[in-house]
């Protein structure tokens, strides 16, 4: 089963960190210590399809993540793997009564941030007495969002786990006793070199007054691959984003602040590639599925080392290689840098790169509406009249769905498919903002 998992993932092999946690995880409780972007996804998920049982119709793992775009990438890779288990996923800010209704047909994976998950259970929307495998994944980044209280009200529900996989980015010191996790087989990954990603560490030398206009040159300079702009705070992301747009360069926005629905569309936006820079908070250096990163800007220094790695694992993901940069004033400098960057030399010219080639297209139905990617595929490429080649990423949520489309063609696909069906019902259609 396994070999035709990585069939549907398009994986030719796995790594030395995933096979040394699917062979750990036959023998006992395992604590997993691997960077981000370094697959530790498999690590947890491939070992769940020797224990999974077709014959028990309710929930038999649970994982436990510390964000909702960590639960929706798991879910994701689960229902790619294409096991024939029903995954279903549960976080804050999505419909409580979807994820009650999906409970009818209880799912053998369910996957959730820890207080969505211990709302379903004191209202016992699931059964917990089938559940044998707890994971708890970006657990240093659980207890670090204070989810302390409800992981250990959840685990206090499972009476029947036989297997705890616990996996972390950073090295911990203790693990916590209600994690109930006993004589554990310890991997640790963070150091592998085999797993070193392929970095380069560069800065910028700016005058604290000139450092939006070093921002606006060097992205003039690098622009035109997936970028990540770090800031500290919601209000710089927001600033630096409306600066950004009244300088000519159109971006997207990250933080906690926001609604659910405007994360989920900046993230399928930059995946897509419609918008090639993302203006974030720390809160896009772990566990989100935004793949392909080559550059990682430092606009405001991450206050530690920790942080300052996570954001660098965004980039350099797995084989790929990927640039980081420092926008620093002359007299700044990080004191865990092993070595002294290398200065990039701004041009002394901007010229702001061409807009991306894909733009979105926005459609009022989803997953909960009966349509699926087959079904948007065929109107675009029949009625839409585009070719394949013209067709982006589509991506399939609730009751929305959203579709990547060369921006040259997007208009035209709009006039021809607005007056058209999706299953026989009439849906709006249109240019996403």
């Amino acid at each position: 089963m396994i070999k035709k998992a990585l069939e549907n993932l398009g994986i030719a092999e796995l790594n030395e960190m995933q096979n040394a946690a699917i062979s750990a995880a036959k023998k006992g409780d395992v604590i997993l210590l691997a960077p981000t972007g370094s697959g530790k996804t498999l690590g947890f998920l491939l070992p769940l399809l020797s224990v999974l049982d077709s014959n028990v119709s309710q929930v038999q793992a649970l994982i436990m993540v510390p964000s909702r775009e960590l639960a929706l990438q798991i879910e994701q890779v689960f229902k790619t793997m294409g096991t024939g288990f029903k995954i279903n996923c549960c976080y804050g800010g999505h419909s409580t009564k979807i994820e009650k209704n999906n409970f009818i047909q209880p799912p053998a994976v369910l996957v959730g941030t820890p207080g969505r998950i211990a709302h379903h259970i004191r209202l016992e929307n699931f059964a917990t007495d089938k559940v044998q495998t707890l994971i708890l994944d970006e657990f240093d980044k659980a207890l670090e969002f204070g989810f302390q209280d409800d992981m250990e009200y959840i685990i206090r529900q499972l009476p029947a786990i036989k297997k705890r996989i616990l996996t972390s980015a950073t090295k911990m010191d203790e693990i916590p006793r209600f994690t109930g996790v006993s004589n554990p087989l310890k991997l640790d990954f963070l150091n592998n070199k085999t797993n070193a990603p392929d970095l380069q560490q560069k800065a910028v030398i700016a005058e604290a007054a000139d450092k939006l206009e070093a921002l606006f040159a060097l992205i003039c300079k690098i622009g035109t691959k997936a970028t990540l702009v770090f800031c500290n705070h919601r209000e710089a992301v927001d600033r630096i984003s409306d600066m950004l747009w009244e300088m000519g360069l159109p971006n997207d926005i990250f933080h906690g602040g926001m609604e659910q629905e405007d994360r989920e569309r900046a993230l399928l936006k930059f995946r897509n590639g419609s918008h090639k820079i993302l203006v974030t908070t720390d809160l896009a250096s772990r566990g989100l599925d935004i793949p392909e990163i080559e550059y990682v800007i430092h606009y405001q220094l991450p206050h530690n080392e920790e942080a300052f790695l996570h954001r660098n694992g965004r980039t350099a993901r797995m084989h790929a290689k990927g640039t980081s940069y420092l926008i620093l004033s002359p007299d700044e400098s990080l004191p865990y840098l092993k070595q002294q960057p290398e200065v990039e030399v701004l041009p002394g010219k901007n010229v702001i790169p061409k807009p991306s080639e894909w733009a979105t297209l926005y459609i009022a139905a989803g997953k909960k509406d009966k349509i699926n990617k087959v079904d948007i595929v065929g109107l675009l490429l029949q009625k839409g009249q585009l070719a394949k080649e013209d067709l982006g990423l589509i991506e399939v949520l609730d009751h929305t769905s959203y579709a990547g489309v060369k921006r040259n063609k997007i208009e035209q696909v709009v006039k021809l498919v607005r007056a058209e069906k999706i299953k026989n019902k009439k849906v709006k259609i249109e240019i996403s903002i």
